[in-house]
């Protein structure tokens, strides 16, 4: 079984959390303190609000149903649609999808490569 780690994200008084590879939860991070760092730079009138990754781990257990844990391929597919819904075409936005469709690509890769396994 593929190691798993978690990120935990927080926006205003909601959680949420994503289970993704342990080897690809970094890039999470890494990318989520880019989008933030940049969002405040885009013009356009429809500028999602973004968590913040506030934590990572190695275990979870949710001991509540008001937490829902995603998907991690699921969490960056929906990254990716709300971020190529923002109507704007200059930088960084082109730079951000970039960087959101790699991981998304990395990510993908490595759960068909998963599934080859099992």
């Amino acid at each position: 079984m593929p190691k798993m780690r978690y990120a935990v994200l927080q926006l205003n008084e909601h959680i949420e959390f994503v289970e993704l590879p342990a080897t690809h939860t970094y890039q999470l991070t890494a990318l989520n303190k880019r989008l933030h760092k940049e969002l405040e730079k885009l013009t356009a009138s429809n500028v999602p609000s973004l968590p913040k990754v506030i934590a990572e781990c190695d275990e979870l257990d949710i001991v509540t149903q008001e937490y829902k844990l995603h998907h991690g391929l699921a969490y960056i597919n929906e990254l990716e649609k709300t971020f190529s819904a923002i109507k704007e075409e200059a930088y960084p936005l082109v730079s951000l999808l970039t960087e959101i469709r790699a991981l998304q690509a990395q990510l993908e890769q490595w759960y068909e490569d998963e599934e080859e396994l099992t």
